[in-house]
């Protein structure tokens, strides 16, 4: 039985107003208005959001990939789809994830604050996209690169100048901002703790 923690999402295991889960099921949701053709989803957790893109969208074929061989082996178990394969897989070796080919679109949510080297990770998956292709990543607000957290689980938390600054590479970005489930552009005056960007190659 996989274990549930306070990072991981594991909907089966989890109230439906769990307010953490909502917001994950909102950045999946956000997603299927870019989602099509060939996707990626790193670090894809159990599995959930790639099993609601394959059944919400368009897309032809779904790649999800977990660092954890656990969670892909609790992935295979309860979020099979046709659409979808998943991998155990490390997103900092980039001869792994050029194996596995390019993509039309990747997401990767709540990722890079786990990762200490994140500029890295961001210009592998640059690499793997196809031209005009979409990045959508999210992540959370903080301090800062080399700063403290209060996550257990968190190397650092961006502050929102230095996650928009990571996506040099792309040809266009724009920034959403998350409040719970509401996902939006922001608005003057009000507190949001998570952003949203999307990308294009």
């Amino acid at each position: 039985m996989l274990e549930y923690t306070g990072e991981r999402i594991i909907p089966k295991m989890m109230k439906m107003t769990n307010g953490m889960l909502l917001e994950h099921v909102a950045r999946y949701y956000f997603s299927t208005y870019y989602a099509k053709g060939r996707v990626l989803d790193i670090a894809c957790g159990v599995g959930y959001g790639a099993h609601m893109l394959a059944t919400t969208t368009t897309c032809t074929e779904i790649i999800g990939v977990d660092l954890s061989d656990e969670t892909i082996r609790y992935a295979n178990a309860h979020y099979a789809h046709p659409l979808i394969s998943f991998h155990q897989g490390d997103g900092l070796n980039h001869p792994f994830l050029l194996s596995l080919g390019t993509f039309d679109t990747i997401v990767s949510f709540e990722t890079i604050e786990h990762i200490a080297k994140d500029t890295t990770f961001v210009q592998h998956l640059h690499s793997i996209l196809s031209p005009g292709g979409t990045l959508i990543m999210s992540t959370p607000f903080g301090q800062g690169r080399g700063m403290p957290t209060l996550e257990p689980f968190h190397v650092h938390q961006l502050t929102k100048t230095e996650f928009k600054s990571m996506f040099w590479s792309f040809s266009t970005t724009e920034l959403f901002v998350q409040r719970g489930m509401c996902i939006e552009p922001e608005r003057k005056g009000v507190h949001y703790p998570i952003g949203v960007i999307v990308c294009k190659k």
